[in-house]
């Protein structure tokens, strides 16, 4: 009978992607068929599955970690954040609707029932499934209807580990503190707790970790140092991304859009030896040492455009440009460079129209159809090949279209200007390959490293198992599973 496993936070961002990832691995590395779960996952970073819908990127990491292709029973329901109060609803990859954040609590409900199928679908197929929470149980305000944490994990009688981030601080009453204020019946599914991201010396922690054993009665599996090597693996929040001033090398600034999407296009740019990136978060200017501007995908472009606007950043995009500077705007990013993007249909918001950067000569239509694609593509200049994947809504059109950014099936893909300084594309996932990330960087003059992007990740999720294996009772953690 199929086994399963939860890891559930004491708070938010205290490493649960990463220790499901590990733990997959290290399951895949025992022989075992193993695939993650997260029944709800709040992200405008999303992956497009092998069975042609969308879950949140950090499953498609724990899916490599498994040795599979990402599919949406990985992760049931995606909320994918539109505005400060509202966010749309994917369900099973497809989008449902969108509701406001007061409105969500009632939808839930009907949620439970797709993410049970997903759960059992996934255990028919596999000998464990690891399941990875949300927020925190500690929530209790929010546990009617609840289908993350604790609610999950008693509709499908799944034990849970609790794991708390020790490098915030307060990890004892992290630990203590949800205890406390758990009912009973979902204290009881708690088995175990384990420390996570310690940096130092871990037997100064020594004392603490017995008081949390004494008051909780849990049993402890460990307490994990901080793995630095994190920062070679697919960027989860867009938080950990890089910041501050340029290094040597060609100097790239992306923007830090508030509703910024899929930023894990960065991650293998910001990995070459020969490339100095950094983002430009809100108050700050784009540098004028920049040789590369990248305007990233969004969940809200219009949305977008008008943050943009008020850090001044489009003055600063005039200015590079004038100076000889490059542009490449990324899906909502390329949608942006046009001169307008309209959305009569009031999709992403109100209804109405509003003017883009006017850098390329096309102009955008918001549509009620989305584009769930994997797409392979030869760039236009280059002649290198391109894998990646399209997930946007919205048609894109006018002239500069003639001067496709990439060829796909034949067809142009994206636009260039006519001095093929400001370029657009709605291929997420480009710079993964190898090929043409160093064709791209040729362009500016730069050698690429030697190594494969995708061999650097895959050597990465094993050091991460063996890691966990050093520092954690990996076996009895997996023993647990039920």
């Amino acid at each position: 009978m199929t086994k399963a496993l939860m890891i559930q936070g004491a708070g938010s961002n205290v490493g649960k992607s990463l220790l499901v990832a590990g733990l997959c691995r290290a399951a895949r590395l025992r022989g075992l068929s193993v695939a993650p779960f997260k029944p709800q996952n709040m992200s405008n970073n999303a992956a497009v599955t092998v069975d042609g819908g969308e879950i949140g990127r950090a499953q498609a990491l724990q899916a490599l970690a498994s040795g599979l292709e990402p599919v949406v029973d990985m992760n049931p329901v995606l909320l994918k954040p539109e505005t400060d109060v509202g966010a749309q609803v994917v369900v099973q990859g497809k989008r449902l609707t969108t509701v406001k954040a007061r409105d969500y609590a009632g939808l839930k409900p009907q949620l439970m029932a797709p993410v049970l199928e997903s759960f059992n679908r996934l255990k028919a197929r596999h000998d464990l499934v690891i399941v990875e929470g949300a927020g925190s149980p500690a929530e209790v305000n929010l546990r009617a209807g609840d289908i993350a944490n604790m609610g999950f994990a008693a509709a499908a009688g799944v034990p849970v580990v609790l794991a708390g981030d020790i490098d915030r601080g307060g990890v004892i009453a992290q630990m203590v503190g949800t205890q406390a204020v758990l009912d009973p019946g979902d204290e009881a599914l708690i088995k175990g707790f384990l420390i996570n991201k310690f940096r130092g010396d871990v037997s100064l922690f020594d004392d603490g970790y017995r008081m949390i054993e004494t008051r909780t009665g849990w049993h402890g599996f460990g307490v994990l140092p901080f793995f630095a090597e994190a920062s070679k693996l697919p960027a989860e929040d867009a938080l950990d991304l890089p910041r501050g001033g340029f290094g040597e090398g060609l100097k790239v600034a992306c923007l830090a859009l508030s509703r910024i999407a899929n930023f894990d296009d960065l991650d293998p740019l910001a990995q070459e030896p020969g490339v100095s990136l950094t983002m430009v978060r809100a108050g700050e200017v784009i540098p004028a040492e920049t040789d590369l501007v990248i305007i990233p995908g969004s969940k809200s472009t219009r949305g977008d455009l008008a943050f943009l606007r008020a850090q001044g950043w489009d003055i600063d995009l005039l200015a590079h440009w004038r100076r000889g500077g490059h542009i490449l705007g990324i899906c909502g990013g390329y949608q942006m460079l046009g001169r307008m993007v309209h959305d009569p249909e009031g999709i992403e918001g109100s209804a109405g129209s509003t003017d883009g950067l006017g850098l390329l000569e096309v102009e955008t239509v918001m549509t009620g159809d989305k584009s769930l694609t994997r797409v392979e593509a030869v760039h236009e200049t280059t002649g290198a090949m391109m894998r990646g994947y399209e997930i946007h809504i919205g048609r894109t059109d006018g002239p500069d279209r003639a001067r496709g950014f990439a060829r796909v099936a034949g067809l142009p893909e994206g636009a260039r200007s006519a001095d093929g300084r400001v370029q657009g594309s709605y291929l997420h996932g480009m710079f993964a390959e190898d090929g043409f990330r160093r064709a791209f960087l040729d362009g500016f003059g730069v050698r690429a490293g030697t190594q494969s992007y995708g061999q650097v990740v895959e050597q990465t999720l094993d050091e991460l198992a063996a890691h966990m294996e050093r520092h954690l009772d990996v076996e009895g953690l997996l023993a647990l599973a039920r």
